[in-house]
């Protein structure tokens, strides 16, 4: 279903809102009642996953920066216009004991995709809103049912993530303005904001641009530059001297720590 990939060009600036924070519950394959949520599931692509790779988060490929297949296209109200990128879940299938795969608990995944909207007259367009969705990866959708159901119930709930290492800073953009994707983040996984300060400069305040992608129009390079970065559940970890004076434009660097 998800097929929004590549579709935003690395200068659109979106207009975006403050995130609401998710359940920050203790995960587990029983809970009560309320630390739940209903939805439904679907999947895209196939057992390779290529087609889940790129999409609306910015973050390209998902093998080699660490999210793998364990991702999933969020619907439009709960991909909340890219605030909910790098967002992880639990989700279990339920109440469908024909599709639901017996005593496989639940699954963990980060969303990384936006399922559009279809606005043709129907009565299945999951990804509208007000409709809670989640467009799993094919591996994702097939550990809780089997593929031919299509369609499943689910509960679900928001979870720390937990990621391997530092969070990871990736450069592009030209001599007079810089984007940096900032992926790999543990915790509420969810950004909310970025500052960043040059060898040369004080703090300056980035602005998202689209998905996971902070942006500045001040010139950085030739500079050392260090990070702020700040999640949803309102933690800040501020990273110093990421990248050298003399770092280039596609270079990732990482942070010594995580959320």
């Amino acid at each position: 279903m998800a097929k929004f990939q590549n579709l935003l060009p690395w200068i659109v600036l979106v207009t975006l809102l403050v995130p609401t924070m998710g359940n920050k519950t203790s995960i587990g394959e029983k809970a009560a009642s309320n630390d739940w949520e209903d939805a439904h599931a679907t999947f895209y692509g196939d057992m390779g996953g290529s087609e889940t790779m790129q999409g609306a988060c910015g973050y390209g490929d998902l093998f080699r920066q660490g999210y793998g297949l364990e991702t999933t296209a969020l619907s439009t109200v709960l991909f909340n216009n890219g605030l909910t990128c790098g967002a992880c879940f639990e989700v279990m299938c339920v109440d469908d004991p024909q599709w639901c795969l017996p005593n496989v608990g639940t699954i963990k995944i980060t969303a990384t995709n936006f399922c559009p909207p279809n606005w043709d007259p129907a009565a299945d367009h999951w990804c509208n809103p007000p409709q809670k969705h989640f467009d799993l990866s094919m591996p994702m959708f097939t550990k809780i049912a089997q593929a031919k159901a299509g369609i499943i119930p689910i509960k679900y709930r928001r979870v720390p993530c937990s990621k391997q290492g530092g969070v990871k800073f990736e450069f592009h953009g030209n001599p007079y303005w810089l984007a940096v994707l900032v992926f790999n983040v543990g915790g509420a996984g969810d950004v909310t904001s970025v500052r960043i300060r040059g060898s040369n400069t004080d703090w300056l305040q980035m602005s998202r641009n689209w998905g996971q992608i902070w942006q500045t129009g001040s010139k950085m390079v030739g500079q050392g530059l260090s990070f702020q970065v700040t999640i949803s559940d309102g933690k800040t970890l501020e990273f110093d001297n990421v990248a050298p004076k003399n770092w280039q434009f596609g270079q990732t660097f990482e942070g010594g720590s995580n959320f």
